[in-house]
């Protein structure tokens, strides 16, 4: 327990001095620390977060890494804590056989800011080996004839471990005949020999038996022992004797395997079994006895591996030669391996971006490589190179590494991706060189703007296009890649003739392509300028435009307009479009040839071919009077007007453009020949009288012959109408009225006497009373049928008051019918003695009664008698018009016929009441 405790103490003060060094060495950016060999994986080795101002949470975003040297990473980053700990479990002395100071490096690398800390880890020794012998038993051959005091090397123990843990000591016990010395060497270590202290005698004790131990310096001490017999021999007088005290040999590390290295050579003067000579390896490490052999009877040292310089450089070998009376004698060995150039340099990447933005500053951090070179000397001396023509360039950091950095700015345009290789070339002849290449793509910036294809576009689109025709199709590219490369067009705001440019034309905003979103006239707009823009999907985005020229094509769709003479007012349009056109010139009889009589003036909408004219005189009054310019329209006589022509002449004049096909109007002159002006204005006044009448259409007429047709058939439908609605209406009246009774037929005349025989007498009659909605007008109207009424009379009474049922005429308000005389009228015109006297069937001839009675005219009761009588008739319409009301029906009047009678009358009477 004391022990361990003690070793803990020692590895807690070495860890101390290990973290005071490693703040030292901070400041020059480097660090240092010491831990203990064999500690366990995990290990504290100190705190580099600390020591470097790192932040804890930025270790992860930056990319902290440790890198060691060599295929075993020994260390590693905790990346919570941010200490360097042990990633496997040290052995010094596997690491570190040859070198005192067992140091290992390693390289903390901050990728995100590509910067390098080198890191070295001394790694102290712990005692945890014990001396050891290379043979545990051991044999001595000594004579016996030796003289005390002679002394024997002895083999040496051998502890890996250093200073004060090493071997320090050796002890021996077992007899009193031999001590022993232990002599200090070139090199500082320990030789043991076996001294003879006491003569030997064979035939007192012919063997010895004795105990070497070997101890070394650690707390606890450890021990090593080998056992040695001492063989007593007969007397030897000679000893063998090496050729050479030391040999020294030089071989480059290249020499084959197999190959004799040094051949060693002991004389021994004694002949027999004395003369016969051993050698064998006394002193020799363990990595020297698995490279060189010594054969035993010729002393030859052959190699059984590969050397290798960066193994080894120096061997030293101990070669003892023995004869058989157990005479030796010693040798030292010194084999060096000389360096050749066997190593290709070796590129370790340590940190590297494989993407790069292309607005990278110049001087960027590419990459940092590590560049060793096993050899040594000028075989080791390395110069690292990039092919040229790149954008980079090296820079060395500290020792072997290098950094690659950006030479100027990038374009990824230009170059979207780089493989840069670093070369790395030795000083050795031949000189070995190695490469690594470094794959670096560049990442786009939205750095370009669309350009498009041509500096201007331009087309031409026929008018009188359809709705959605495609005009052209503009394209623009972008440089960039992804996103920024996106494409998309749209029009600049604009106006048309007042209307917004979008109405007009529209551009696709993926492909770029232009189409007219409605028809186009060239009459209206002739070209169309505008501007597409194009814009990439960058942010912020980058846009280019360009300038687009529509030209509208004109097509022939406008007939020439005749401007002179004027169009006449009811012209009518020609088969092919154009308008019939009127005017009147005057040229006098005696013109000659050649005179210009009118002018048509023509224009036309359209362009070009399309608008230019040409006159014709396609029909004339008088041909060949007349001529027409072909592109003047000017009307000429062609030769001189003659007595025989027509004083009116009528041209026709068609004009026509060259367009395809051609449109044409017409042109209609009169020409008016005269002598004389009185000839002049007869003609113009018929003229103008001709021009004054109503020239009927065909189409008018027409269409009055159709309102015609249609006027007599609605008559016609009337009529059939009317018949059936007086057929209906005499129907209902029947069912409604029946007819009149014809109980008082035959009955004598002379039973109605005085007012009462009178009102009974018409009761016996059929009346009708029939008012107007506005009671200004009314009828009444009484029928019968009988022979008795036929002798009435139908004179008006000199003294007749006014009409019944108004203030009307009396002559017009009661008609008189001859041919049917009324019961109504007879019996108020005619006297009433006459309705006392006369008999039914009495004729015209009968005789006149003498006296008038107390009811006939003049006589006072006869007023009082038709006052009542109207009072009477005047209640029975008022009953029946009430009647008639409630039935929601007027009843026309209707003659009532008495069956057998020989003739009817009927009296119609009307007046109006306020």
């Amino acid at each position: 327990m004391c022990r361990e405790g003690s070793l803990l103490g020692s590895r807690h003060r070495v860890l101390l001095l290990g973290v005071l060094l490693a703040a030292w060495e901070a400041a020059w950016g480097q660090l240092r620390y010491s831990v203990p060999e064999e500690m366990p994986k995990g290990s504290f080795v100190g705190d580099v977060a600390k020591d470097l101002g790192l932040q804890l949470p930025a270790l992860s975003d930056r990319g902290v890494r440790v890198v060691s040297e060599g295929r075993t990473q020994y260390f590693a980053l905790h990346g919570k804590t941010g200490h360097l700990v042990t990633a496997e479990r040290i052995d010094r002395e596997q690491l570190c056989r040859l070198v005192e100071k067992c140091v290992l490096r390693c390289e903390l690398i901050v990728e995100g800011e590509m910067k390098i800390y080198r890191i070295e880890v001394e790694i102290t020794d712990i005692n945890d080996n014990a001396p050891s012998f290379k043979e545990v038993e051991l044999e001595e051959r000594i004579s016996e004839m030796t003289a005390p005091g002679s002394r024997f090397p002895l083999a040496e123990a051998h502890d890996p471990d250093s200073g004060r843990n090493s071997l320090q000591s050796y002890e021996l016990s077992g007899d009193e005949h031999f001590s022993l010395a232990v002599q200090a060497g070139p090199g500082g270590d320990q030789r043991p020999e076996l001294v003879l202290a006491k003569a030997l005698d064979r035939e007192e004790a012919a063997f010895h038996e004795l105990v070497l131990k070997a101890m070394d310096g650690g707390d606890p001490a450890r021990t090593g022992t080998a056992r040695i017999r001492v063989t007593v021999l007969d007397a030897n007088d000679n000893a063998p004797v090496f050729s050479q005290a030391e040999y020294t040999v030089r071989v480059p590390e290249d020499v084959p395997v197999g190959s004799v290295l040094v051949t060693v050579t002991a004389m021994d003067a004694d002949e027999g079994v004395n003369g016969q000579v051993k050698y064998s390896l006394k002193k020799v490490s363990d990595l020297a006895s698995n490279i060189f052999n010594l054969d035993s009877e010729t002393g030859a040292i052959t190699l059984l591996r590969s050397l290798d310089y960066e193994e080894g450089d120096s061997y030293e070998l101990e070669v003892q030669a023995r004869d058989g009376g157990g005479l030796y004698d010693t040798a030292k060995i010194m084999i060096t391996v000389t360096d050749i150039n066997d190593n290709a340099p070796v590129i370790s990447v340590r940190s590297a971006l494989s993407e790069i933005s292309e607005d990278a500053p110049s001087g960027t951090v590419v990459a940092l490589l590590h560049v060793q070179d096993r050899d040594t000397g000028t075989n080791g001396a390395v110069t690292c190179s990039l092919y040229r023509g790149l954008p980079f360039r090296l820079e060395k950091s500290f020792d072997d590494y290098y950094r690659v950095v950006t030479a100027r700015e990038l374009d990824r345009e230009q170059v979207s991706e780089y493989n840069v290789t670093v070369r790395a070339a030795d000083g050795g002849s031949p000189s070995l060189q190695s490469s690594a290449v470094l794959a670096l793509r560049v990442l786009d910036v939205n750095d370009n703007a669309p350009v498009f294809a041509e500096e201007r576009y331009s087309a031409r689109l026929a008018e009188n296009n359809a709705a959605g025709a495609l005009v052209l199709t503009v394209r623009a590219t972008d440089a960039d890649w992804g996103q920024n490369a996106r494409v998309r067009y749209r029009l600049r705001e604009g106006r048309v003739r007042g209307a917004p440019l979008s109405s007009y034309v529209s551009v696709q905003a993926e492909t770029g392509a232009l189409y007219a979103l409605r028809s186009l006239d060239y009459e209206q707009v002739r070209e169309l300028r505008l501007w597409v823009l194009a814009e990439d999907g960058g942010a912020p985005a980058l846009s280019s435009n360009v300038s687009v020229l529509l030209q509208i094509v004109d097509e022939n769709d406008n007939a020439p307009q005749v401007l002179y003479p004027p169009a006449a007012a009811a012209g009518s349009g020609s088969g092919s479009g154009g308008a019939w056109w009127s005017g009147v010139e005057l040229a006098p009889r005696w013109s000659e040839a050649g005179a210009l009589v009118a002018k048509v003036v023509a224009v036309d909408a359209d362009a070009g071919q399309n608008a230019w004219l040409s006159y014709e005189l396609a029909k004339a009054t008088e041909p060949g009077l007349f001529r027409v310019g072909l592109h003047s329209g000017e009307v000429r006589t062609a030769r001189s007007p003659l007595a025989r022509d027509a004083a009116r002449q009528s041209l026709v004049v068609v004009v026509k453009d060259h367009g395809r096909p051609a449109l044409s109007a017409t042109a209609t002159l009169s020409v008016v020949l005269a002598e004389s002006v009185a000839e002049l204005l007869a003609e113009l006044g018929s003229a103008a009288d001709e021009a004054a009448a109503p020239a009927e259409p065909a189409g008018s007429l027409t269409r009055w012959l159709v309102l015609a047709v249609a006027a007599v058939s609605c008559l016609f439908l009337a009529f059939l109408l009317l018949l059936l609605a007086l057929r209906v209406r005499r129907w209902r009246r029947q069912q409604l009225l029946p007819p009149a009774s014809g109980a008082l037929r035959g009955v004598p005349v002379s039973h109605f006497v005085g007012i009462d025989g009178v009102r009974a007498f018409l009761q016996s009659y059929s009346h009708d009373v029939s008012l107007t909605a506005d009671s200004r007008k009314s009828q009444l109207r009484f029928s019968a049928s009988g022979s008795c009424c036929d002798t009435l009379p139908a004179r008006p009474l000199p003294d007749e008051p006014a009409p019944l049922l108004g203030d009307q005429d009396p002559a017009g308000a009661i008609p008189v019918d001859p041919s049917a005389p009324s019961v109504f009228v007879d019996f108020f015109n005619a006297p009433m003695e006459t309705l006392h006297s006369e008999a039914p069937g009495s004729g015209a001839g009968a005789e006149p009664r003498p006296k008038p009675g107390p009811l006939e005219r003049g006589h006072p009761a006869a007023a009082v008698a038709r006052r009542r009588l109207r009072v009477s008739l005047l209640a029975a319409a008022e009953r029946r018009w009430s009647l008639c009301r409630r039935r929601r029906s007027v009843l026309p009047p209707q003659a009532a016929r008495s069956p057998g009678a020989g003739h009817s009358g009927s009296g119609t009477a009307s007046s109006s009441s306020s």
